[in-house]
């Protein structure tokens, strides 16, 4: 990676994922093809960071490298699950970008977990999960309570939805202040998606990331929008994964490259 030429003012790629197993939805990508995805963005130079170093532009990255953000919505059990025997299972998500990262020192297993309560399921080994996820230097984040549009409830209730995940996350000392937006739609009252005042206490909001559909400006850029943050959703077609690799590739989209 090393001779690549920097460019601080390219865009990041963040990755969107929801299931991890077989399937023909967009919502649903095979652990094979999650395989695939992995060794296709180690080629190209990805390397796995989190949101706080997003924000900050502290990537830690060695020259050359792209940063990547490994996002996965909903807490779905084929994302982080525990056999009965207690270990990991190798064909879930974070047993698949686990064993990739014990195989690629340079691509830790960083990834960032927009979670609803259940949390993956499996409530006797929840603190286990969200620790694993901590120990790789991921991140646990808000997606609400119950998964509503929020363009079609109240702001009393929005509040409740997003401010809500402050008490489903404390326990675990999670990221709240970072929103991925159910199903992409934001709250008729914008304001909100900057902060508010619930249950007594000041909610602040520091980035919120959509549903799709293409790369992200660094958190410096003027294009950047805190409220607005693109995501790259991991499926075939138009403006997925695959989609803008294959635009990389040809040299038509233009990634960050760390100095």
């Amino acid at each position: 990676m090393s001779n690549r030429e920097a460019n601080e003012k390219g865009v990041v790629f963040i990755a969107e994922y929801h299931h991890i197993r077989e399937g023909k939805s967009t919502m649903e990508r095979s652990p094979d093809s999650f395989r695939k995805d992995l060794d296709r963005l180690y080629k190209l130079g990805f390397r796995p960071i989190n949101v706080t170093e997003y924000l900050s532009g502290d990537y830690g990255l060695p020259p050359g490298a792209s940063p990547l953000i490994l996002t996965f919505d909903d807490a779905n059990p084929s994302q982080i699950r525990f056999r009965d025997d207690g270990t990991l299972d190798p064909e879930c998500g974070f047993g698949i970008l686990k064993e990739f990262a014990d195989n690629h020192s340079d691509f830790p297993a960083k990834a960032v977990f927009f979670v609803l309560p259940e949390l993956w399921g499996q409530p006797q080994h929840r603190e286990k999960k969200v620790a694993l996820v901590k120990e790789a230097g991921g991140e646990v984040a808000n997606h609400t309570i119950t998964h509503a549009n929020l363009s079609k409830i109240s702001d009393d209730d929005v509040k409740s939805e997003i401010g809500g995940a402050f008490r489903l996350l404390a326990p675990y000392h999670g990221n709240p202040e970072y929103l991925a937006l159910p199903l992409g739609i934001s709250p008729k009252n914008k304001s909100l998606l900057t902060g508010f005042m619930h249950d007594g206490r000041q909610i602040s909001v520091k980035a919120v990331f959509l549903v799709g559909a293409n790369p992200a400006p660094t958190a410096q850029s003027e294009k950047f929008n805190a409220t607005r943050i693109p995501r790259i959703q991991a499926c075939e077609g138009p403006m997925g994964l695959d989609y803008w690799l294959d635009q990389l590739e040809k040299g038509k989209v233009k990634p960050y490259v760390a100095p």
